[in-house]
């Protein structure tokens, strides 16, 4: 069963790192260089599938609250918190948002829109969002690559390749949960934050 798993991600991992990071995918990137460090990708190959998705998903997200503002899709994220927060920072610091929003977790999707939304330019936007891409996969790909090099060296260069594969796999849910914990904070404070808005207007 293990060596089937192995097989499906020699594969087919650098298409699902590249999908996770499509969305908030902190943990795919990070998945990726760690995979990378057991010689299963080329950790070169992670960091460009890390950035091209992370590239690709706030491209769409600008194009469509630039583009499909109305769409029921949209409009429902534009009522998800933080949007306002994001719209605001977006309209007076544009170049630190877009090269930052990616960092804020939480905040990624509705800064897309948000983006979209805003009063800048299509082409600041791509150039912006790419490099911003490029250091953030290197960043997050790089991370997940020494905490392979730490591991092999705590349990030993005798690991099996099984035993590679369980901690891998651990790695991704333990940053999912603790990712799913932080946003579920910054969305309950923001919530809070919007509240008192409303009511003091």
């Amino acid at each position: 069963m293990t060596e089937f798993v192995h097989h499906l991600i020699e594969q087919y991992g650098l298409i699902a790192v590249f999908l996770g990071c499509v969305a908030e995918g902190e943990s795919a990137a990070i998945l990726g260089g760690f995979f990378a460090h057991q010689h299963l990708f080329v950790l070169w190959h992670t960091v460009l599938a890390a950035a091209l998705g992370a590239f690709a998903g706030d491209t769409l997200f600008f194009i469509l609250g630039r583009s499909f503002a109305e769409y029921p899709f949209v409009v429902r994220l534009r009522k998800r918190p933080g949007f306002r927060r994001a719209y605001r920072l977006v309209n007076t610091h544009p170049n630190i948002f877009v090269l930052s929003n990616r960092y804020i977790y939480g905040l990624r999707l509705v800064g897309g829109i948000a983006a979209g939304l805003s009063r800048i330019g299509m082409v600041r936007f791509v150039v912006l969002n790419a490099i911003s891409s490029m250091i953030w996969a290197i960043l997050f790909s790089s991370i997940g690559y020494v905490f392979g090099l730490g591991a092999e060296q705590i349990v030993g260069k005798a690991l099996a390749r099984h035993e590679k594969l369980l901690i891998g796999l651990a790695i991704g849910v333990t940053v999912a949960v603790i990712a799913w914990l932080i946003a579920r904070h910054l969305s309950r404070r923001e919530r809070g934050k919007e509240a008192r808005e409303t009511a003091a207007s």
